[in-house]
């Protein structure tokens, strides 16, 4: 089916709609939610709020999330017959894998209107599109509202923020305004009721079993590395109203009376403090336990109000230990101010996850060491290492483009791991990726560490399970990088 032929046989009429996170690498977090889209040290899964909510825009839908789930292409193959649109979210590492998929379904059902969406695709749409005759539409930047309306049957044409086929030829429709109105937004733990199993998302510092979501979009930061901000949400804090984002929280309690946590994914939850602050006193009134990402600056007072309502902890992008490297990527925070912020986190009782990212532009032997020695140092509870990973439509991606940082590879190898995407004249991408091991085991495997796990675990049975689970996923992960350094 052309996309023309869509455009006139809908007559306005509703198409029975599948919000698709396909099948793709084994323990592959890559949905909708997932900041990195690769295997975890241990395995992890985000919810796929990206999808949810367009979900919760179309009466009568259905969201699959293929790999939580454990679903591989012959158990999401039948779904082609069912419907009649099917949309994919991608990432830059699973495109290729995700494309196979849509040709599988398009095959079973010639006439399933097949469209992408996400971050990959929204910065080269007709790129996006030429990849495969499967593909009919792509929507650019948010596209919630874009998809409800193409689900509604409208002509592709009439809808803004699309590119799509067109007689044989790619058009593009003019862009979509940035949302305003974020209450406009129906809630998305409706969704998770209706077509996920909350005990499927585990992340390791979270209890289990949580559920998370955005109170609302964009980031104020301009850090080059960071992919939702400089692709889809923008650099203007849009935020839902208070009371909207206590309702839903309510509502989520009823729904989900075994959840233990709400984690608040926006970007940088701590950007708006006043508002930050009435929320916190609108759960505490709830008596939920909640956590979010947060800037390593936020004020004692403000650390003590969250706490006192109910805030469990915060996931806070620390980076890097050194200075210039932060200056570089434009990350807004000096290193002072972090150490005192995490003193001042720690002293109230608020855990801290840190994360770290290696072979950022200026990296070397000696500022890996001495990110090392910062991470140990300030000591956070937990801490996630990623690699330098240049999105396609982030600052990185242009500078690692021009000077000539890029390699012949892509973000992730072929079982879904993150590879070491940029190289430097001065520093080997061997080194780069073997900092990652050198980082998790100078810090995890020092006494004082190991006490404090054990600690853990030795005062609740649940934790000590979960613990001993994680740490031989832990331990596997650093054997295979080992062996991937041999």
């Amino acid at each position: 089916m052309t996309t023309n032929r869509i455009a006139l046989d809908s007559r306005g009429e509703r198409l029975k709609t599948l919000f698709l996170h396909p099948p793709s690498f084994e323990g592959f977090d890559g949905g909708a939610g997932a900041r990195y889209q690769a295997r975890r040290e241990i395995r992890s899964f985000w919810y796929p709020t990206w999808l949810a909510q367009p979900a919760a825009l179309v009466p009568g839908s259905r969201l699959v999330d293929a790999p939580p789930a454990g679903l591989a292409l012959e158990d999401v193959l039948p779904l082609a017959r069912s419907y009649e649109l099917v949309v994919f979210h991608t990432s830059t590492p699973s495109f290729a894998h995700d494309v196979r998929v849509a040709e599988a379904l398009k095959a079973e059902n010639p006439s399933l209107v097949v469209g992408f969406v996400g971050a990959h695709v929204a910065v080269a749409r007709e790129l996006a599109l030429e990849a495969s005759a499967a593909i009919d539409f792509v929507a650019g930047d948010e596209f919630d509202f874009t998809v409800k309306e193409v689900a509604e049957g409208r002509p592709l044409s009439s809808i803004a923020g699309l590119s799509y086929r067109d007689n044989g030829r790619i058009a593009r429709t003019p862009a979509r305004p940035p949302l305003e109105d974020m209450d406009a937004l129906p809630w998305v733990v409706d969704v998770y009721h209706r077509d996920l199993d909350v005990e499927r998302y585990v992340i390791g510092y979270l209890l289990h079993p949580y559920v998370s979501l955005y109170t609302g979009r964009g980031c104020r930061s301009k850090c080059t590395f960071c992919l939702w901000p400089q692709t889809i949400g923008g650099h203007r804090y849009r935020t839902r109203s208070v009371d909207n984002v206590v309702a839903e929280i309510a509502h989520a309690r009823r729904l989900f009376p075994g959840v233990k946590e709400f984690f608040f994914d926006d970007d940088t939850f701590t950007d708006d403090v006043p508002r930050a602050e009435a929320i916190a006193h609108g759960l505490g009134r709830l008596g939920v336990t909640w956590s979010c990402n947060a800037k390593a600056n936020v004020p004692l007072r403000t650390l003590e109000v969250l706490r006192d309502n109910g805030l469990r902890l915060l996931l806070v992008g620390y980076e890097s230990g050194n200075q210039a490297i932060l200056n570089h990527v434009k990350k807004g925070i000096r290193l002072d101010v972090a150490r005192e912020f995490t003193a001042s986190a720690k002293r109230l009782g608020i855990k801290i996850h840190g994360t770290f990212v290696m072979g950022l532009p200026g990296e070397t032997r000696e500022t890996i060491e001495e990110t090392i020695r910062f991470a140990r140092e300030i000591d956070p509870d937990t801490l996630q290492v990623s690699l330098a990973a240049p999105y396609p439509g982030t600052e990185l991606h242009r500078e690692a483009l021009a000077r000539g940082w890029l390699g012949d590879g892509g973000l992730v190898d072929g079982d879904g791991v993150q590879t070491t995407a940029l190289g430097y004249p001065h520093l080997t991408r061997t080194e780069i990726f073997a900092s990652v091991d050198a980082f998790y085991r100078q810090f995890y495997f020092r006494p004082r560490k190991i006490f404090q796990i054990a600690l853990e675990m030795a005062r609740d049975a649940d934790v000590c399970r979960r613990r001993l689970r994680e740490g031989a996923e832990f331990v596997r992960f650093l054997r295979r990088r080992a062996r991937r350094t041999d």
